[in-house]
């Protein structure tokens, strides 16, 4: 049971930290250099199937990093996943406002306010970035240095 929680959280932190990151680094910024209203024309079904498949993982990782800890792994199991699952707070309480904005039908997507939202959605964005890429370490170290028996 403790083995293939430790795969699921590994796993789906992996694949959330890798998504994230290539959003951060590669999609968006390949995004803003087609213009801002291209840009805000390729945001909303991006957004739509990232959601859904990022919601999927982080809330994975996190229930089974629990799971590796209430089955006598260490507290630094419990740590990663909070840590990664911090992202979903983050997501609704901090980026959910821009999202919302540039998810509006009424938005002016050539308007200097676009860019400025899609500015500020790249730069929060990063933060899940550095939030998933955290506990993966976390994760990858405890599988490899820490494995207690």
């Amino acid at each position: 049971m403790r083995q293939i929680a430790e795969f699921v959280a590994v796993l789906a932190c992996g694949l959330f930290a890798g998504a994230s990151v290539y959003i951060s680094l590669v999609e968006h910024p390949a995004r803003m250099a087609c213009g801002v209203e291209i840009a805000a024309a390729e945001f909303p079904p991006t957004h739509r199937r990232a959601s859904i498949m990022q919601a999927t993982l982080a809330a994975a990782g996190l229930i089974s990093s629990i799971a590796v800890w209430l089955v006598g792994a260490t507290f630094w199991w419990l740590v990663g996943g909070v840590v990664l699952g911090a992202v979903i707070p983050f997501t609704l309480i901090v980026i959910l406002p821009t999202n919302k904005q540039l998810l509006s039908p009424t938005l002016d997507r050539p308007s200097p306010l676009t860019g400025q939202l899609l500015a500020r959605w790249g730069r929060l964005h990063a933060v899940r970035s550095l939030l998933s890429g955290l506990a993966l370490l976390l994760f990858l170290y405890l599988l490899t240095f820490a494995k207690s028996h």
